[in-house]
């Protein structure tokens, strides 16, 4: 894989599309577990907007290691560690990520492994988590705008 220019309309799109998510996630009534349980749709639309979530970050960090470093990545886990290695994530952001990598695999490939108690409490606490790597993505990209093609 050759490098190339970070598309910036590619990156944008994918912040936009979690910040959009993860704010569908903070409207839903999680206050208190019954208070989510009331609704079942809950269940599915914080599920649904987790994923993508996670699955727009993910994608953002394998659209930086192809375009500007010419890296090609597999596994979700793997752009974590690519990331740290080419020096776009510290050491704790990629650990974070590679953390949501494993939970976007087990949401996909194990759903049924994954209780209502669990997405909820995840839902409740840890989306400051995506933040934290969406905003450290956001923030190289930035501060990398020679490696960003800015044509539409």
């Amino acid at each position: 894989m050759i490098p190339a220019r970070i598309n910036q309309r590619v990156i944008a799109d994918r912040l936009s599309w979690i910040d959009r998510m993860l704010f569908e996630i903070r409207s839903l009534p999680l206050s208190t577990f019954d208070a989510f349980m009331q609704d079942k749709r809950n269940i599915w639309s914080a599920e649904s907007c987790l994923r993508r979530s996670l699955e727009a970050l993910l994608d953002i960090g394998r659209h930086i290691l192809a375009k500007a470093y010419g890296r090609g990545v597999t596994e979700y886990k793997e752009i974590a560690r690519a990331l740290r290695e080419n020096g776009v994530l510290d050491a704790e952001c990629a650990r974070i990520m590679e953390v949501l990598a494993g939970y976007r695999n087990r949401m996909v490939h194990f759903y049924q492994e994954i209780s209502t108690e669990e997405l909820y409490k995840i839902c409740k606490e840890d989306l400051d988590d995506i933040d934290r790597v969406r905003n450290r993505l956001a923030d190289w990209v930035q501060a990398h705008q020679d490696l960003v093609d800015k044509t539409l």
